[in-house]
């Protein structure tokens, strides 16, 4: 849980950063005369994705050696099924914050000004995070099962359900549908945004003058 909010969080932050980056520098002005907006989101979330499910993925086998070899924890195919399945919800959850990190991040022009706009999407992982601690006291609780299919929460609840075996298949396939769903919905409105936003540097810009500056873009 502690890793995949941290990955969660961490590649989101990085994806805002380089966002802004680009954007008062000017850089993403050259990258915008040869590639759409949408293509210059899509590269840069995907980039910073496969390098989060990277270092998830290094993380999780060097776990498994260390435990297996020190004898801590038996390396069985439930484990190995668990393990897959976590790093298969980093994936679905990236697709969801790391989309709504850079369209956060596009409304700002100045790393100073990135947190104010970046609040809210860490409250809502933040939220995900504690609740994943009661999910873990009580995995079969009614709070564990609603969450697990809440988007913005199941890619931290589910994995723990998982891990300790109370999360049923139709309920794993549920949720990660229902999250991959949410997912899908809103990348094209977080490139909208994004798109809209983008070049306009100075002031901050507001959700509703982005979303009307594609429209006319």
């Amino acid at each position: 849980m502690l890793l995949l909010y941290g990955q969660l969080m961490g590649i989101g932050i990085f994806v805002a950063m380089g966002v802004v980056e680009e954007k008062s520098s000017r850089v993403a002005e050259l990258l915008l005369s040869t590639v759409r907006p949408t293509h210059l989101l899509a590269g840069k979330v995907i980039g910073l994705g496969l390098l989060g499910l990277g270092q998830l993925l290094l993380i999780a086998l060097l776990g498994l050696v260390a435990a297996g070899a020190s004898g801590a924890l038996e390396v069985e195919e439930d484990l190995l099924v668990a393990v897959g399945l976590a790093l298969a919800w980093f994936v679905v959850g990236y697709a969801f914050y790391g989309a709504a990190f850079a369209c956060a991040a596009s409304l700002v022009s100045r790393q100073e000004d990135l947190q104010s706009v970046l609040t809210p999407l860490q409250m809502l992982l933040l939220v995900g995070f504690f609740l994943s601690f009661g999910v873990a006291a009580e995995p079969d609780g009614t709070l564990a099962v609603v969450s697990s299919f809440l988007p913005p929460v199941a890619p931290m609840i589910m994995p723990a359900r998982i891990a300790v075996g109370e999360a049923s298949t139709v309920e794993i396939v549920g949720a990660f549908v229902v999250t991959l769903l949410a997912a899908a919905l809103l990348i094209p409105l977080a490139a909208r945004i994004y798109s809209g936003a983008i070049l306009r540097t100075g002031a901050a810009v507001k959700l509703r003058q982005a979303w009307s500056a594609a429209r006319t873009g």
